[in-house]
């Protein structure tokens, strides 16, 4: 597994559908809500690397994305070893802030959680 393709795997693994930023469907093909969308930036070992997604639900309650927020963070910081990739391992821990809610200018019921991580890429390139 290769940098991106851990990255893709951590965010997909909370039951929501995980794209990458630059590469979101749109139009017909855009996806339902909730989902998450990720940004992927790679460096090596010694140089750590902010990172951030967003949890997109369309609802009107903070309730459930601010719990999904949560439970991201819980996985982050109960994390008990590296991620495995081509090369050497990942590391990952919460950027500060770690949550920022922010809304949506064109539908005031989209909730968009924008959270921050950094990654420590244990590797030699």
């Amino acid at each position: 597994m290769d940098k991106a393709q851990a990255l893709y795997s951590f965010w997909s693994g909370f039951g929501l559908p995980a794209y990458d930023a630059s590469s979101v469907p749109t139009g017909d093909n855009a996806p339902d809500f909730p989902y998450i969308t990720y940004f992927v930036a790679t460096d090596s070992l010694g140089y750590p690397t902010a990172l951030n997604a967003s949890l997109w639900y369309r609802t009107s309650s903070w309730t459930a994305i601010s719990q999904k927020a949560e439970e991201i963070a819980q996985a982050i910081v109960t994390m008990r070893k590296p991620i495995s990739i081509e090369g050497g391992y990942v590391w990952l821990v919460k950027g500060q802030p770690f949550a920022q809610r922010m809304n949506d200018p064109t539908d005031d019921m989209i909730r968009r959680m924008y959270l921050n991580v950094t990654a420590e890429y244990l590797t030699a390139y």
